[in-house]
């Protein structure tokens, strides 16, 4: 495979270089256009937000203070590629559009496009795919979506989270409970105070092949899928959410978003083998 620097190399002038991104800086600059992709440029600083309860999507070692996960990784890679230090700033799923809106952060990866949360900031192009399952406990076996749309139901989700935001819609019969994060979400479940939890798919796997009395993974019928994409804050020039969505779809090309992926699930316990039957991403 054609390394990354190699790439720049074979492109020249179409590679993504900190020249090429001060000359669009400058152009922007010169029609009056204040936006965010000119103040990460000038800051030379991306203030990306992160979830330290989020494995495999994101992690925080208490005694280390270390990040880690899959986009860790890729916000890595994007600092690294725009020559600009990265700043995490540690948020939740439920108020990063807020933190988004408040300019507190520059970018979110990990959002799932929802008409709700479009109405409030932008996206870039998908990331990657993803499908939404559930949790279910010992002895409850639901095939479909309508098995558990049922008032006797109850699923934990994390509140404000696409996983809160997708149950709603698709179970509205059911009782959700609501908890601050996951892993509440998770404790409920293993406590047997809920009969499922709706989750992404990776998150539950890695939570089963943990915790396997927590109960097995359910892919619903029909398949509900979604893509993981990145949230970016409203702004008139789209400068910021356009190259984004290139500089995603380049570390596509090259593997970095696979890879990261994978190594997150590596570091807790996983492999691609582990992955629902008809789930892609």
């Amino acid at each position: 495979m054609i390394g990354r620097r190699d790439l720049a190399g074979l492109l020249g002038a179409g590679a993504v270089t900190a020249t090429a991104l001060t000359l669009a800086s400058g152009a922007a600059k010169a029609q009056g256009a204040q936006n965010t992709f000119d103040r990460v440029i000038a800051a030379k600083k991306v203030r990306v937000g992160a979830v330290a309860a989020g494995l495999p999507w994101w992690y925080r070692d208490n005694a280390t203070g270390k990040w880690g996960g899959q986009f860790y990784d890729i916000s890595s890679a994007l600092a690294t590629d725009m020559d600009v230090k990265l700043e995490l700033v540690e948020t939740t799923w439920g108020n990063a559009i807020l933190d988004l809106q408040s300019d507190k952060i520059d970018v979110m990866f990990g959002l799932n496009p929802t008409p709700q949360r479009a109405m409030a900031i932008d996206f870039t192009g998908k990331v990657y795919d993803s499908a939404l399952v559930v949790i279910a406990r010992p002895g409850f076996e639901p095939k479909t979506w309508n098995d558990l749309n049922d008032p006797k139901v109850k699923i934990s989700v994390d509140v404000g989270s696409a996983h809160d935001q997708v149950a709603s819609r698709l179970c509205p019969k059911a009782q959700l409970v609501k908890f601050k994060s996951i892993d509440e979400a998770t404790l409920a479940l293993r406590s047997q105070r809920v009969d499922a939890q709706c989750i992404f798919w990776m998150g539950g796997v890695r939570a089963v092949k943990k915790d396997p009395a927590l109960g097995k993974v359910v892919v619903p019928q029909p398949l509900f899928g979604s893509t993981s994409n990145a949230g970016v804050r409203r702004e008139p020039d789209k400068t910021w959410r356009d190259f984004l969505t290139t500089w995603i779809v380049y570390s596509q090309g090259l593997g970095i978003i696979r890879t990261a992926v994978a190594n997150s699930l590596e570091h807790v316990g996983l492999s691609l083998d582990d992955i629902p039957p008809g789930v892609t991403f």
